[in-house]
């Protein structure tokens, strides 16, 4: 199962930076404890693909390079893309599950 309450979890609708300059995208989920946070995103036409899970600490993340941060108390997260390309420009959602 996965949450997908927008009231109780959210993420910023924008976000933009250019080329080879890092990004940091975050998720926050303060009234839910999340037993793991996957990261997906998902290019136009296809279906999401899986970025990374964690329980919780930081994670390196292979494609797109970067990491996985999640809190000590699993009720925040944060996708660090440390240097995006053109093709890494997508819609990039948290999830939480099981």
């Amino acid at each position: 199962a996965v949450a997908a309450d927008t009231d109780r979890v959210q993420q910023e609708p924008w976000a933009e930076t250019t080329e080879g300059t890092g990004i940091n995208l975050t998720c926050l989920h303060p009234k839910i404890t999340a037993d793991s946070t996957h990261w997906y995103r998902q290019f136009p036409d296809q279906a999401p693909q899986l970025v990374a899970m964690a329980v919780r600490g930081t994670k390196p993340v292979p494609e797109p390079a970067g990491s996985l941060s999640v809190s000590d108390d699993r009720r925040s997260s944060a996708l660090w893309l440390g240097w995006p390309r053109r093709g890494d420009a997508a819609v990039y959602y948290c999830a939480l599950g099981p």
